[in-house]
């Protein structure tokens, strides 16, 4: 029998709301199974761009707001700082995004929607399921390297007390997502004997997101595809079976 998850699915809790105005949220059975399904945080939301245009200035707006948290933290980020980035007022910028913290929540989702594209590239590669646990989890490496929404949100998560929406809960998706891999490589001998794929897994994401965590303090995640590549090959050498 499967070991049963600990924790809380990711988004599983009911959101609150950030004040009046529009909220988005999905409809009933509209979620793809399985993890990194999309969830919508209820906040208080701009209107949809309706023009190529809007868009990319949402685009460019979300951008710089990301560069601002990693770098400052929400606490230390003000809208008026994400205007002056762009060349805007800040009107300008609440007409897209009416609060900092819908800002916040928008590069939180951005952070997520990553997740599923490079799953469904990994998996389209076609290789076995321990294997793909090995490309997903050296992909989000990179990821956490060079995209700055992956970084930003990533800060906001460990920030959650400090911003008035029901974020995600983090790690769970993951966590589940590689309990599945590591599940299906049991049933097909890939998995050393005795290694259990719940323990397993739980052990990979602990160890990889304090890979990234550290390379972050230490060097701005410059060498983080690096140290997790180290990290990997221990780790995927103790339950790959002879």
């Amino acid at each position: 029998m499967p070991e049963p998850e600990s924790g809380t699915r990711s988004g599983s809790r009911s959101p609150t709301s950030s004040g009046s105005g529009a909220e988005t949220g999905a409809a009933a059975g509209s979620e793809p199974p399985g993890p990194f399904r999309v969830r919508p945080i209820a906040t208080r939301r701009g209107p949809d761009p309706k023009q190529d245009r809007a868009a990319r200035t949402r685009l460019l707006v979300l951008t710089a707001a990301a560069e601002l948290f990693t770098a400052r933290g929400f606490r230390h980020t003000s809208v008026q700082e994400v205007a002056d980035r762009v060349g805007m007022t800040k009107g300008a910028v609440y007409f897209h995004y009416p609060t900092k913290e819908a800002l916040a929540v928008a590069v939180v989702e951005q952070h997520y929607a990553r997740w599923p594209l490079l799953l469904a590239g990994v998996t389209a590669e076609g290789h076995g399921p321990l294997e793909t646990a090995e490309r997903l989890l050296a992909g989000a490496a990179l990821a956490f390297r060079e995209d700055v929404v992956v970084q930003a949100g990533t800060r906001l998560q460990v920030e959650r007390p400090q911003i008035d929406a029901e974020l995600p809960t983090p790690y769970v998706d993951w966590t589940e997502l590689l309990a599945g891999l590591l599940s299906r490589a049991e049933a097909l001998g890939e998995l050393r004997a005795g290694v259990r794929p719940w323990t397993a897994a739980r052990s990979l994401v602990a160890a990889f997101f304090g890979t990234q965590h550290i390379s972050d303090v230490l060097h701005e995640r410059a060498d983080v595809v690096e140290r997790w590549a180290e990290t990997a090959e221990l780790l995927f050498r103790a339950i790959r079976a002879d």
